[in-house]
C-alpha cells in the first residue's frame, strides 16, 4: 500500500482506448491506497469509468483478490469536469488551464499523470511557478502519432515539444513516439505497455446476437474495428475489399466503430460495390470477435493497438499494418503484416488467410501464444505506482 500519495489524472477531450486506460490506473492506484482525483471533459467520463471497471473484471478473471474490489463509481475516484478540447479554441483553452489551475491548488497532488498531448500541455501550463510551496511532478502519456494534414502537424509538434521539456517523465505507448520525445527534449521519456483488458468469454446469447447484426448468413468475416477516422486506413480496406468480390462466397465486411468518415465510407461502399455493415459503436467485442473469420486493421499509425490484442487473445487470424507498435505487439508469427496504404497487399493476405485453412490455424495458434507473453492491466498499474513514488520522492527532496 502506498498511503498518502495524492495523484491527479487530467484527460483531454480523450477517445475510448485512452480514457479507459487512464480510468483503468486510476483505479488501480485507487486501490494501492493512492488518493486519485480524475480532471478532463464531461464526455470523457463514461470510458474513464469503463478502464476502472476492466481493472476490475480482470483481476477477478485472474484471481488477483488485491485488486477485484468495487468498480465504477464505489472506487472513490472524483471526476472534476475540466472542458479540455479536442483543438484549439484560444478563449476556451484559456477559461480551462485557468480551471485546471484552480482545482490542482485545491487538490495539491504529489503527482499530477496527464493523458495525451493537449492534456500534457495544458497540464503543464496550469503548472507553471506560482506561490505553491512545491510544484507536483508531472507525467505526460502520448498515446498517438502526429495526424494527418500540415496546421495539425504543426500543432502536434508544439505541444509535443511543451511535454518533452516541462513534463519530469513522458510515457510512450510506442517506440518510435518515445524516440520522437527524446529527440524534442525530455529528460525522460521510456515506453510503456497500454494492455487491453482480459474480459470473460461472451455468452452463446452475445454470440447470437453478434451474428445476427452481421447476417453473413455462413459467409467469411472480415472485422475491423475503431474509430472511423482518417488514420485506421479504412478507405485502404475499402479499396483491398474490392479485390475480394468476385470471392465465392463473397466475405462480408464488418466495421465496428463511430466517426466523421461514417457516410464517406458507405458512400464509397455503395459506389464499388462492396459488401459492408457499418455496425457503429460496440461494447461486445469478445462476441464479434467469437464471429470473426479474419481481423484486419489497416492503420496508417498505431501504438499498442486494443483491437490487435483483444484479436489475440481470441485466436482470431490478423492482417495489420506494419507501422508504430503493432509488430512489437505481434512479433514475428502472429499477423501478415503489411505496408501501410498498400490495397493490394492487404487483400492478397486476406485471401491468403481465407484461402489456406493452415495457414489460418498457425495465426490463430500464435496468436494466442503471443498474447499469453503481453502484461497484464496489473502489470502496469504496479509499474505507475512505482514510477510515482520515485519522482514524488524526488520533488520532496528538491
Amino acid at each position: 500500500m502506498v498511503s498518502g500519495l495524492r495523484v491527479a489524472c487530467v484527460l483531454g477531450t480523450a477517445s475510448g482506448g485512452t480514457a479507459r486506460h487512464a480510468g483503468m490506473l486510476a483505479a488501480g492506484c485507487r486501490r494501492d491506497g493512492l488518493a486519485v482525483t480524475a480532471l478532463g471533459p464531461a464526455s470523457s467520463r463514461d470510458a474513464f469509468a469503463a478502464g476502472a471497471a476492466a481493472l476490475s473484471r480482470e483481476a477477478s478473471a485472474t484471481g488477483d483478490q488485491r485488486a477485484a474490489g468495487d468498480s465504477g463509481p464505489r472506487d472513490g475516484i472524483a471526476f472534476q469536469v475540466v472542458e479540455i478540447s479536442d483543438r484549439p479554441r484560444p478563449g476556451r483553452d484559456v477559461a480551462a488551464v485557468r480551471r485546471l489551475r484552480r482545482l490542482l491548488g485545491e487538490i495539491s497532488p504529489d503527482v499530477v499523470h496527464a493523458h495525451g498531448l493537449r492534456a500534457g500541455a495544458f497540464a503543464a501550463l496550469a503548472l507553471l511557478p506560482s506561490r505553491r510551496a512545491r510544484r507536483p511532478a508531472l507525467v505526460v502519456t502520448i498515446h498517438n502519432g502526429p495526424p494527418r494534414g500540415q496546421v495539425a502537424r504543426i500543432v502536434y509538434a508544439v505541444l509535443a515539444t511543451t511535454c518533452a521539456r516541462r513534463a519530469d517523465a513522458v510515457l510512450c505507448a510506442s517506440a518510435d513516439l518515445a524516440a520522437r520525445m527524446r529527440r524534442l527534449g525530455a529528460a525522460s521519456a521510456a515506453e510503456f505497455d497500454v494492455p487491453a483488458a482480459a474480459p470473460p468469454p461472451p455468452s452463446a446469447g452475445e454470440v447470437a446476437r453478434a451474428r445476427a447484426d452481421i447476417g453473413a448468413a455462413g459467409r467469411p468475416v472480415i472485422l475491423a474495428a475503431g474509430r472511423l477516422a482518417g488514420q485506421k486506413g479504412l478507405d485502404t480496406l475499402l479499396a483491398a475489399a474490392t479485390r475480394w468480390q468476385r470471392r465465392e462466397p463473397v466475405p462480408r465486411l464488418v466495421i465496428a466503430g463511430e466517426g466523421p468518415l461514417a457516410a464517406e465510407l458507405t458512400a464509397t461502399a455503395s459506389r464499388t460495390g462492396v459488401d459492408l455493415v457499418l455496425l457503429g459503436q460496440r461494447d461486445d467485442v469478445p462476441a464479434l470477435l467469437a464471429v470473426t473469420d479474419i481481423v484486419v486493421v489497416p492503420s496508417r499509425w498505431e501504438a499498442r493497438a486494443l483491437i490487435v490484442q483483444e484479436s489475440m487473445r481470441a485466436g482470431r487470424p490478423i492482417v495489420a499494418s506494419r507501422v508504430g507498435g503493432i509488430p512489437d505487439l505481434t512479433g514475428a508469427d502472429a499477423a501478415i503484416l503489411v505496408e501501410p496504404g498498400d490495397a493490394g497487399q492487404l487483400a492478397a493476405a486476406v485471401l491468403a488467410v481465407l484461402d489456406d485453412r493452415e495457414l489460418a490455424t498457425s495465426l490463430s495458434v500464435s496468436a494466442r501464444a503471443r498474447a499469453r507473453t503481453l502484461p497484464t492491466l496489473a502489470d502496469a498499474v504496479t509499474a505507475v505506482v512505482a514510477l510515482y513514488k520515485e519522482l514524488a520522492a524526488g520533488q520532496r527532496a528538491r
